[in-house]
């Protein structure tokens, strides 16, 4: 019973986030650990805002994703390590086959759970990358990435 009611509370959360996110239509999240995706899908819908939030398990269903389904503007959360195609590899194919009319709708927020200096260097080299984390996420992460840049 108690999980109901809380299931009550979460979905008719209010938006906690000011009317300016109103320009966000999409989420894309982009990492091969289902849990990830679960619980940061949790954390958004927690903002109460009315927004896709989708997932792709590599950069390849990212890519694959993005050319056929796009919804702007969109924030995608990227991880690093993964198989198939890695955030690196994804990055590469997003500049080469993502026309620049749907990358002027896109924020690019990279992620990992390493502590590699070298992939934050990286990252902040890449001008598709506009923000580099550590994991885990969270619901207060989100918010301030979407009161930031939407």
């Amino acid at each position: 019973m108690k999980s109901i009611t809380f299931i009550k509370e979460y979905q008719t959360k209010p938006n906690l986030l000011n009317s300016k996110t109103s320009t966000l239509h999409s989420i894309l999240l982009i990492d091969d650990d289902h849990s990830n995706n679960f619980i940061n899908t949790i954390f958004i819908n927690q903002l109460g805002l009315e927004i896709d939030v989708n997932t792709a398990l590599n950069g390849l269903e990212g890519i694959q994703f993005l050319k056929d389904s796009f919804a702007g503007p969109c924030l995608i959360i990227l991880d690093i390590q993964m198989p198939v195609m890695d955030g690196w590899a994804f990055l590469d194919a997003y500049d080469k086959e993502i026309p620049k009319e749907v990358k002027e709708q896109i924020t690019i927020v990279m992620i990992t759970a390493s502590t590699d200096e070298i992939d934050k260097a990286k990252a902040r080299k890449n001008p598709h990358v506009t923000r580099f984390m550590q994991k885990p996420l969270s619901d207060l992460k989100f918010q301030r990435l979407i009161k930031k840049y939407f």
